[in-house]
């Protein structure tokens, strides 16, 4: 324990980055995985897409809850107690997948792998919540040059969430290729295997990463800071635009409407997500070569809903009008949704740090991933809604409208003030 003990206190920021984002990364791989596995096994199994659109219903319910009880319990035990609550809650719901048999009855079926999603959707949301919130704790503060320390935060945010989506969208041919080789039993139990061993590396945090000083009560759940909760709103439409079309209306489309395969609408949404995650990444290198060294502000995420407003809108006409092929419009218009989406989601993961500060940064960011669960859900219902009543075109153009409720909100942001 001693040894321990002097390691942990040894680790320097940028060690502590590395361990928390190795965590992030195996976690995030059979997240990913888990949704393909779980989809294609089932649909075999002669479910309908919206059957299995429901067994995730409990994933994204419970991701609403958790962050916003993740970050009080951040803020109060530390983030290394989040971190390694989300990530044995994940090999546990793996190895609850394990017994899961074709002579099972549906009902129980259902009802079974919805209770292990939501065990993953609680573990997801933990586990994110303290990877993004332990940057805040362990990239330096810059006191005497506030704009390169914000610049140095924008950066860090930008690589962890850009990775973390780029693999899984890798995730989600790990899947494909697991159930294919081993199985879907043996799959879950060799990830589960797989991430145990990357807890075990999260032993040698220290307990103090993002806990609050003074300990916080049950009302500081709910964010007081005016730039938290406008930036959460808009999170919340932003995120239901995406997920209006994503979850359930494009797999169902493509696979009903143009006849592609199901390997190959694994695949096409797997590249989407890996492209959306490097653009991610990407983002402070991108604003860098357009001539905006700055960290991004107000008017950026401004800049980036309005744009991204007449996408899925052109979609929509250029499916209505027959302008192209139905998979060209697709494609090629999901792909620019997909990169300004990306900027839109890497500023605003930027943002909601520069709001906050060190002190109460899980609170915060557990708050804001709250209304990102919460719009997850509301695109997941209204996907399968939209669609039955009016096909592709109907989930674009709510998706325009959600984006537009996001642009709106956007423009109530107060400015950034420095910390």
């Amino acid at each position: 324990m001693g040894l321990l003990s002097t390691g942990q206190r040894s680790l320097s920021a940028l060690q502590q980055y590395g361990i928390v984002t190795a965590n992030y990364w195996a976690f995030t791989l059979t997240d990913g995985a888990l949704r393909m596995l779980v989809v294609f096994h089932f649909h075999a199994l002669g479910y309908t897409t919206l059957e299995i659109a429901f067994l995730f219903l409990f994933y994204e319910f419970f991701g609403i809850i958790t962050n916003l009880y993740g970050g009080w319990l951040g803020a109060r035990f530390g983030l290394r107690l989040t971190l390694w609550s989300g990530t044995l809650m994940q090999v546990a719901a793996l190895l609850m997948l394990i017994p899961v048999a074709d002579t099972w009855p549906k009902w129980w079926s259902v009802a079974y792998v919805m209770v292990a999603q939501a065990i993953s959707g609680i573990a997801k949301d933990l586990n994110k919540m303290s990877a993004k919130s332990a940057i805040k704790t362990v990239v330096p503060e810059t006191t005497d040059d506030q704009s390169r320390g914000e610049a140095q935060l924008f950066k860090w945010v930008a690589i962890l969430t850009g990775s973390k989506n780029a693999l899984k969208g890798v995730g989600f041919f790990l899947g494909g290729l697991l159930l294919t080789t081993i199985g879907f039993n043996a799959a879950v139990g060799a990830m589960a295997a797989g991430l145990f061993t990357a807890f075990l590396l999260t032993l040698v945090l220290p307990a103090e990463i993002g806990r609050m000083k003074q300990k916080p009560t049950f009302t500081a759940l709910f964010s007081k800071s005016e730039g938290i909760n406008v930036l959460s709103l808009a999170r919340f439409f932003l995120f239901g635009a995406r997920d209006v079309w994503f979850v359930v209306a494009l797999p169902v489309f493509l696979q009903a409407a143009l006849g592609w395969r199901f390997w190959e609408v694994g695949g096409f949404m797997g590249l989407w997500v890996i492209g959306y995650g490097i653009v991610q990444a990407s983002a402070p290198a991108l604003r860098r070569s357009w001539g905006q060294s700055k960290p991004p502000g107000v008017s950026a995420v401004e800049f980036w809903s309005g744009v991204l407003t007449a996408i899925p809108a052109l979609i929509a006409i250029a499916l209505w009008r027959e302008v192209a092929h139905p998979g060209v419009a697709i494609v090629a218009g999901l792909a620019a949704f997909g990169v300004v989406f990306a900027m839109n989601s890497s500023i605003h993961s930027y943002m909601v740090l520069a709001y906050t500060d060190a002190e109460s940064v899980s609170l915060n960011v557990g708050f804001y991933y709250m209304a990102n669960a919460a719009g997850r859900l509301l695109g997941t219902l209204l996907s399968g809604a939209l669609f039955l009543l009016g096909g592709m075109q109907a989930c674009l153009w709510m998706s325009c409208v959600l984006v537009a409720l996001a642009f709106g909100t956007s423009t109530r942001l107060p400015p950034v003030q420095p910390h």
